[in-house]
């Protein structure tokens, strides 16, 4: 789906489908010079990671093994909540392991700075995290992301996996959705 189709839910696209496409291929190629002599786990933080997981990981040039993890802060609002409730927890035991989270946007970081501590206290042997977007104006807490693709103002977004009401996430591109529809 073209943001064509959805064009009066929208007021602007951010980030183009290409922009996406060339940015995964630059982070791929850093991430697999990087962890050249490691095994690496790529978790997807769900439902917004889901299209950044599958394109990123078929960029990379290496073999990685993938899990997911359900947490949510947002309810059905536009602005996190900061409280994380996980709503599915990961397979693999990342004890010891190499630990790469893939997010679709990292806004306030509340959930994110949570991921890193849990991951941490987990016994991971190392965890970063590749963020696709990021607002850092809406930032409450610093959280550090080795791997970012696109600094973003912050507007509400939708596409690419990113939704309002579980809807808009198969948009190709990134594109600020219309306060209208919202509010």
């Amino acid at each position: 789906m073209r943001a064509a189709d959805v064009s009066s839910d929208i007021t602007e696209v951010l980030v183009t489908e290409e922009e996406i496409r060339a940015k995964l291929d630059e982070i791929a190629a850093r991430v697999a010079e990087d962890y050249a002599d490691e095994d690496l786990l790529l978790v997807g933080v769900l439902k917004g990671a889901i299209m950044v997981m599958a394109d990123f990981s078929r960029a990379l040039k290496k073999h990685v093994t993938m899990d997911w993890m359900a947490v949510s802060s947002y309810g059905a609002g536009t602005k996190s909540s900061g409280v994380v409730q996980i709503r599915k927890d990961l397979d693999t035991d990342i004890l010891g392991k190499h630990v790469l989270i893939v997010e679709d946007i990292i806004d306030s970081g509340l959930t994110l700075s949570w991921l890193l501590e849990n991951f941490a206290a987990r016994g991971a042997a190392s965890v970063e995290v590749f963020a696709l977007l990021r607002k850092p104006e809406a930032a409450k807490v610093e959280v550090h992301c080795r791997y970012v693709g696109f600094d973003i103002p912050t507007e509400f977004v939708v596409g690419y996996g990113l939704d309002y009401a579980e809807k808009y996430r198969n948009l190709r591109d990134v594109a600020v959705l219309a306060p209208h529809v919202y509010s």
